[in-house]
Order: C-alpha cells, then structure tokens, then sequence
C-alpha cells in the first residue's frame, strides 16, 4: 500500500524473485462520506483474495495496513517510513490534533504537484518534478483532507502483535527520535522506498519469509 496520494508506481524498483513472491498493488480510492481510517480498511481488505499474505505499507499507507491487520488475519504487516502508535508522531501533528490548524492547509491546491508533494513525503521536488507526476496521481481535494484529517486524529496506542517496522534515519516527516522498535535504514529519507530499493531488495525477502 503506497503513502497517502501516491500511486503503486513507488513500488516499481522492487525487484523480489518472481519465482519466491507474487506481488500485488493497493489502490487508494476516494474514501466514503464519513469513512473512518478503520472502515476504509475493512472495504481495502474486500479486494485481498489470498489467504494470511504479508502487507506492506508506506507512509499512511503504513497506518492504514495496521488498522486492516485489525479486521484480518494476516501473516505479516511491514511498514515503511511510518508509525506504530499516535505517541510516535511528531510534535507538530499533534499541534494539529489539538489545534485543527491542518483544517487551513490549502489542499484545494491539490494539483500543484510540488505541494502535494510536500504533503505526501515532505520534501521539495523542484528537481524530480516529472517523478512526481507519476508517483502522486491521487489529486482530490476530498481525499488530501481525509488523509490528513486521518493522520493527525490516529489514536492507535498499541501496534498489531506481527509489525516489522523500517525506517530511515533522515526521516523528515516523522523523525526516527520519536520512533522505537525499528529497523534503521543508514541515510534513508522518507522517500527510501522510491530511491533506496537496493536495501529493499537485498532485505525484503527475509524479513517476508523468516
């Protein structure tokens, strides 16, 4: 599951043996007028036709794949430059929370790729640009506002008992000092996933199979 208005193509430098490993991609669609994070994972898991697979999430994608982990069995939930509870969140999201300060961020912007793109991975894009055109195609008001809303209100304490959590060191989006119980990515940024592949490739499949 990619990170929040990101496509699949974020996945496209993963490499697993195709032999070992049958890859599939989750979506995001636009979420239901009043969807809770926990009732948009009970209609993501509707689409999963394999028995107790392994789940993979970045990002938002990451604290979505836990709340589905909640509604069914699953074999393990691998999550990437993400969290495991609302306590591992940066201060500044829960100024959010308390504050509703993100209800002003001007996501009617949306098409403005390099301003979702500082929503979704924190980062400019000046040089990337055309990247990011493909890895964010989720440009709906509704959804950005849904996502962050769903970000900052996430009341997890306590993550599912099968969680492997990755993480980069220069995390700037959530900042590995708030982070504990992970696998340390050396320099990996929010955006490994996209442009440290090789440590993914060279790890995944252990960690899947083990």
């Amino acid at each position: 599951m990619p990170g929040m208005a990101a496509s699949p193509a974020i996945f496209e430098n993963l490499k697993l043996d195709p032999t070992v490993f049958i890859l599939h991609y989750l979506k995001w669609h636009l979420p239901r007028p009043n969807d809770t994070l926990a009732d948009y994972a009970k209609m993501v898991n509707e689409s999963i036709v394999h028995d107790n697979p392994v789940l993979i999430g970045v990002s938002f994608g990451g604290m979505l794949v836990q709340e589905m982990a909640r509604h069914r069995r699953f074999k393990k939930v691998i999550i990437i430059s993400s969290i495991k509870s609302k306590f591992e969140m940066p201060k500044r999201m829960h100024f959010a929370r308390y504050t509703r300060i993100h209800k002003l961020l001007p996501t009617g912007l949306v098409n403005n790729v390099e301003l979702l793109a500082k929503y979704a991975f924190g980062e400019k894009v000046n040089k990337r640009l055309a990247l990011y055109e493909i890895y964010l195609d989720v440009r709906d008001k509704v959804y950005i506002d849904w996502a962050i809303h769903q970000i900052v209100n996430w009341k997890q304490t306590q993550p599912p008992k099968n969680v492997i959590h990755i993480h980069g060191e220069l995390d700037n989006v959530f900042p590995i000092n708030n982070i504990k119980g992970c696998i340390t990515v050396n320099k990996g940024k929010h955006t490994m996933i996209i442009y440290r592949a090789k440590w993914f490739n060279e790890h995944l499949p252990k960690l899947i199979l083990e």
